[in-house]
């Protein structure tokens, strides 16, 4: 299993160098129910990955040109308040309430990156940007949601950054990963000092990833997206679903927990869980 893990780890990077995003949303499932760490062990150790393995590829990308600093350094700034509140407000939940909000943001971003898979080119909004209110917001809530549970936020980013800050596409991409980078490296410091990190077994995934984007970004060029994001919505989808059904248990008691059945359902989620 750990073999399937590690190799899956260049899965992750190579998603980050395609799609700019999706990183963290392969990384958390693979270290908790391929490798077999804990809910906040993974979540913890999957805002690291993504971090370092973003800034590699946000490396690469600025090299081409499609790195804006200002706009990756502004969004990013408020993002990395917000982050460093969810991961702080991570504590006062369960593994398996933070697994479960994750299969969440798992299906709403199959959702969109089909429905972005599926527009055409031509009909896609021309670059513009919104209000200064609206942007603090989108980095607020993006940041949040990365602390909260665990995701870099790449597939809120991109479009945010196109939207919102007015960036075309494959500058967005660029400056997205940028943006990652700082958002979850903030989120992980947030999360160190109540979470034990094992840092050997995050040394060789995160090599494995920085491998996976680099090779990403190479292929990005002879790929097509829109192929891609139908694809990997469908994978979203399938992973979402599984990890509702492995934590079924703390979503049907949801709304008449106790501390006490908070901290079986953490001990039920990861590695001693045996059951379907």
């Amino acid at each position: 299993m750990e073999l399937l893990g590690f190799s899956l780890a260049a899965l992750m990077g190579l998603s980050l160098g395609l799609l700019g995003g999706g990183g963290s949303i392969l990384t958390v499932p693979i270290l908790v129910y391929v490798l077999g760490f804990g809910a906040k062990e993974s979540i913890a150790m999957g805002l690291a990955v993504v971090g370092v393995t973003s800034l590699v590829g946000a490396a690469s990308h600025w090299r081409k040109g499609n790195v804006r600093f200002r706009a990756a350094l502004l969004f990013a700034l408020v993002a990395m308040a917000g982050t460093y509140g969810g991961a702080r407000l991570s504590a006062l939940l369960s593994g398996a309430t933070q697994l479960l909000l994750f299969a969440a943001v798992m299906l709403v971003s199959a959702f969109f990156m089909f429905r972005n898979g599926r527009r055409d080119a031509a009909s896609a909004p021309s670059p513009h940007k919104a209000p200064v209110p609206v942007m603090v917001l989108a980095a607020l809530g993006v940041g949040g949601l990365t602390g909260l549970v665990g995701v870099g936020g790449g597939f809120l980013i991109v479009p945010a950054l196109v939207l919102l800050v007015g960036l075309p596409m494959k500058q967005a991409v660029g400056t997205s990963l940028l943006v990652i980078a700082l958002n979850s490296l903030v989120g992980f410091a947030g999360y160190l000092g109540h979470v034990e990190v094992p840092w050997g077994a995050l040394g060789v995934f995160t090599a494995i990833a920085v491998a996976g984007i680099l090779t990403g970004t190479w292929a990005s060029h002879f790929v097509s997206q829109a192929t891609l994001k139908t694809a990997f919505s469908g994978l979203l989808v399938v992973m979402g679903v599984f990890i509702l059904v492995k934590n079924r248990e703390a979503l049907m008691s949801v709304g008449e927990v106790t501390p006490t059945s908070v901290g079986a359902a953490v001990t039920g989620t990861p590695r001693s869980s045996g059951g379907p």
